[in-house]
């Protein structure tokens, strides 16, 4: 009877094991400074998501969590700093060295960030390994706004319309420096998608630098152009990080976004485009944000959809 025990047990752990190897490795970190002026520091978008049951979902889409789901906090020397956006490059400094310390073959890397600013702190996570050595990333920005801006250029005088161009060093050195991207990230290592709005010195910066673009109809239609593109990044870099702000989708889905545009692709539309983009190994890590949260998403729709997103880059992690 013994052995026959020992026998079951021995099944059941090696089926554990399989199943666990079957899965899919991902990491969740929430970043939720953002930047803003005359706002809340902390946005609560990351944590709404999360409160969504993350833990639970990311198990039942093929998933499981390599360590606890992190959240960035600026530690106690960084808080007797001042500045909106310095404090905000501290917290992406912090969020760059929780990236890189989950950082593994065959992980999906999540952040849940407050705005499009801590895309930088997810570039250098990723660029640099823990002897400092760097990588080669790529970034497909998809976003209704190019967030191309220079402080001279800008509209608006929001950091969060120039957090591309600070990646690829074309302003705002020391905060760029402050997170941790020594290098910038080269103009062919770029790739915007769904972008309809730019100001118009931002679209005169798009033609000068050739931005290399996909649009929202290359989404809905997973088109060649869509192909094209993503297989001529991979040729060019190591890795490859999608970030996606909301309003790149169709307002119906985040009708609480401050900043949407008509035509966009639908939740559904960008998720399968993930599955795409993500059935390439060197498509290592997603970034959600700017999801409306609380009272702004009025019927959960917009929470859904950045569900839906991060699913869509599962499947196309399953599908390798």
């Amino acid at each position: 009877m013994r052995q026959f025990i020992n026998i079951i047990a021995l099944c059941l752990a090696l089926q554990m094991t399989a199943t666990a190897a079957g899965r899919v490795k991902v990491d969740i970190i929430k970043n939720p400074y953002s930047g803003a002026r005359n706002v809340p520091e902390l946005s609560m978008n990351p944590d709404y998501i999360h409160a969504a049951g993350l833990e639970r979902l990311i198990h039942e889409w093929g998933g499981e969590l390599i360590r606890p789901i992190q959240d960035i906090r600026l530690n106690d020397e960084q808080e007797k700093q001042y500045g909106p956006w310095n404090r905000m490059a501290l917290a992406n400094a912090n969020f760059a060295a929780v990236v890189r310390e989950g950082l593994q073959d065959n992980l999906l890397t999540v952040g849940l960030e407050a705005n499009c600013n801590d895309l930088l702190g997810m570039l250098a996570g990723l660029k640099y390994d823990s002897d400092g050595n760097a990588r080669r990333v790529g970034l497909v920005f998809i976003d209704a706004h190019g967030d191309f801006n220079v402080p001279e250029t800008t509209l608006s005088g929001m950091l969060g319309g120039m957090p591309v161009a600070i990646a690829a060093g074309h302003a705002l050195h020391n905060l760029r420096l402050t997170v941790g991207l020594k290098e910038p990230l080269p103009m062919s290592h770029i790739v915007w998608g769904g972008v309809r709005d730019l100001d118009p010195l931002e679209a005169d910066r798009f033609r000068e630098h050739e931005a290399q673009q996909f649009s929202v109809q290359d989404i809905r239609e997973l088109s060649a152009n869509l192909i094209k593109q993503m297989n001529e990044l991979s040729a060019r870099v190591d890795v490859i990080y999608v970030h996606i702000d909301m309003d790149v989708l169709d307002p119906a889905e985040v009708g609480g976004h401050p900043l949407t545009v008509p035509d966009g692709p639908t939740s559904a539309d960008l998720a399968a485009a993930m599955t795409l983009m993500f059935r390439n190994p060197k498509t290592v890590a997603l970034g959600i944000a700017s999801t409306p949260a609380g009272t702004m998403d009025v019927d959960g729709s917009s929470r859904q959809a950045a569900l839906n997103l991060i699913e869509g880059a599962i499947n196309g992690i399953k599908a390798r």
